[in-house]
């Protein structure tokens, strides 16, 4: 396959893949039907994602790994888990989508973990996507206004993520402190996503912070040899 031309096809799929995220963490917007038939389809995209980037796997065991490079290999590595047991326990209780799978798992451990797992992608999710920022925007030629205006911005919404993360109690769920999610059926489903993306960016914040920290150390460091090779 031309290379220029799978690059747009894996992008186009984390781009799906991120739409999924926060429709199937939109459950009272969606509804239980809907939601399980987004988790499948979530399925068999990370399946997708995963064979695009067996080259990714192929390199794990070559090369020197820096600080960027463990933290990369560690979250991508939690994320495919998290994923994987949110699936899992998902359908196992499948009502609509895979009804034949329901009771695979003791359902009481399912939904518990399933809750928990779905939360764990979320958040791993955004770091995920964090880390790569830097890379992204490396070849933009954006001058120092604009960085710092869209830096603020940035934090600015990370910020409220934050503070809608720890107000909905996401860390009870996160550590299985509760069983079953508290989720607001009133709240119209703009506010729903517009919170979701809050939190989502608050942990892409994270993972972008530190692979810029990561990157400017880099660079300093290269910068200093050239200095102690003339002393």
């Amino acid at each position: 396959m031309n290379p220029r031309k799978k690059n747009v096809i894996k992008k186009t799929v984390d781009l799906v893949m991120t739409v999924l995220l926060l429709c199937l963490m939109a459950y009272q917007v969606t509804g239980e039907a809907l939601h399980e038939w987004f988790g499948i389809a979530m399925t068999v995209l990370l399946i997708v994602h995963h064979i695009l980037n067996l080259r990714w796997y192929a390199s794990l065991f070559k090369g020197k790994y820096n600080l960027y490079r463990i933290a990369t290999v560690l979250v991508n590595t939690a994320l495919l888990a998290s994923i994987a047991l949110t699936a899992l326990c998902g359908m196992s209780m499948s009502a609509h989508a895979v009804p034949f799978l329901y009771g695979l798992l003791p359902v009481s451990f399912a939904r518990r973990f399933h809750l928990a797992m779905s939360f764990w992608s979320f958040i791993l999710m955004g770091v995920h996507l964090g880390l790569h920022i830097p890379a992204m925007g490396a070849g933009l030629k954006w001058n120092g206004k604009v960085r710092a205006a869209l830096a603020a911005v940035s934090a600015a919404a990370a910020g409220t993520g934050f503070w809608l993360f720890f107000r909905n109690t996401i860390p009870d769920y996160l550590f299985f402190r509760v069983p079953f999610a508290f989720l607001d059926y009133d709240k119209s489903a703009f506010l729903v996503f517009a919170e979701n993306i809050a939190i989502l960016i608050a942990f892409a914040f994270l993972g972008a912070l530190f692979a810029f920290l990561v990157r400017k150390s880099r660079r300093r460091k290269r910068e200093e040899k050239p200095e102690k090779n003339e002393t």
